[in-house]
């Protein structure tokens, strides 16, 4: 068998047939850059990553530039790629006024942003958890009423660097509450990347008894401490068929210092390639791509596909 062939397929029972990936490196993964990057690279990035066969790009956040920079261009970057054919491109708003600035610009789809826990609702938005589901509630609305899907991210789900471990109920609380104001999806967000597989089913299945269907639920692992493929096959054999990842690994948390990056779309590729399991995506393009981003970030990639891929093209 040549490389070209790699990895062997070998599905394992009981796993979904395809995975869609939610691809977050055009905004979780540059939010967290120190510099600014072109707006120009942005939309290329976003281009390539469509041309790789992603069909779901997280594009930009509609936030205040005070507190995210690294995204102040999102009213010149959105137009740029909101015409891409066959792919939706949600965009991040934290309030009523991102919102007005996203729908303007024909977004339709849209997330919003909760945290599980109190220490890390103060520290990322300022408020307190129940203050922040009051904020969403009306953006939730509206943006449903604009006609555009909404997705509720809920971030510290498994552990908080402030709190430590997270109760589940705590978890359920917000998730429910996000589902009851009309988010049509959940992204369950390892912040800090502490999960291990028996705590990722354990809250899966305490959300199907709080009545949130799997189709409902997507996973979001960063790899502190090397657990996000382990936890996604978790997320997986319990019927999860949404994976949050970052092209070449990019990305952390600005408010959480002990995060690093995101699970690598390029390492997911792999496992679930290698499961049998349909993505859509050219895994060679993708690499490709992050290659290129790694050098206008002026470093090389995180993800270990992308390095074992890069080294033997050379």
């Amino acid at each position: 068998m040549s490389a070209e062939q790699l990895p062997m397929v070998v599905p394992a029972p009981d796993l979904p047939a395809r995975v869609r990936i939610y691809e977050v490196g055009a905004r979780d993964g540059l939010q967290n850059e120190k510099g600014a990057v072109p707006t120009e690279v942005k939309a290329e990035f976003i281009r390539r990553l469509a041309e790789a066969g992603l069909t779901t790009i997280e594009a930009t956040s509609f936030v205040h530039p005070k507190w995210v920079p690294q995204l102040a261009d999102a009213e010149e970057l959105f137009p740029r790629v909101r015409e891409l054919p066959g792919v939706e491109l949600p965009v991040l708003v934290p309030n009523q006024r991102g919102l007005d600035r996203a729908l303007a610009l024909g977004a339709d789809r849209i997330a919003v942003f909760a945290s599980a826990t109190e220490s890390f609702a103060k520290a990322n938005l300022n408020r307190t958890v129940d203050e922040s589901l009051a904020v969403f509630e009306p953006v939730v609305r509206g943006a449903k009423d604009a006609g555009a899907r909404v997705r509720g991210y809920v971030s510290m789900c498994f552990g908080d660097p402030w709190e430590g471990a997270v109760p589940l109920h705590q978890v359920a609380r917000v998730c429910t509450a996000l589902r009851n104001m009309g988010c049509d999806e959940l992204s369950l967000g390892d912040t800090i990347g502490v999960a291990t597989p028996g705590h990722v089913q354990e809250l899966l299945n305490l959300l199907n008894e709080e009545g949130v269907p799997t189709d409902e639920i997507g996973v979001h692992f960063h790899d502190t401490y090397g657990q996000a493929l382990a936890n996604t096959y978790a997320a997986l054999e319990h019927g999860v068929t949404t994976v949050d990842a970052s092209a070449g690994g990019l990305g952390g948390c600005p408010y959480a210092k002990s995060a690093t990056g995101n699970l690598a779309t390029e390492d997911l590729v792999w496992m679930l390639h290698g499961l049998g399991i349909e993505t859509g995506v050219d895994l060679g393009r993708l690499t490709a791509t992050s290659v290129w981003m790694a050098a206008h970030l002026d470093r090389p990639s995180p993800s270990r596909t992308v390095r074992a891929l890069s080294h033997k093209d050379q």
